[in-house]
């Protein structure tokens, strides 16, 4: 019985081996645009200012 169900998971899993090119193309193009919107976000003026001063406070620090 178990055979039966363990080749029966195994074709199931098989069926799909895994993105096509398309799929690859669009799951690049949306990375790439995170990205983007990622790098325009962390040098934005505000947010640079922020993590200069977060960097400034932990190197001034004494342990």
């Amino acid at each position: 019985m178990y055979r039966k169900v363990g080749a029966r998971l195994r074709a199931l899993l098989r069926r799909d081996a895994g993105m096509v090119t398309s799929e690859y193309a669009m799951g690049i193009i949306a990375a790439v645009a995170f990205a983007v919107l990622l790098y325009e976000v962390v040098t934005s003026g505000q947010v640079k200012t922020e993590l200069q001063n977060i960097v400034k406070r932990a190197l001034s620090a004494r342990t």
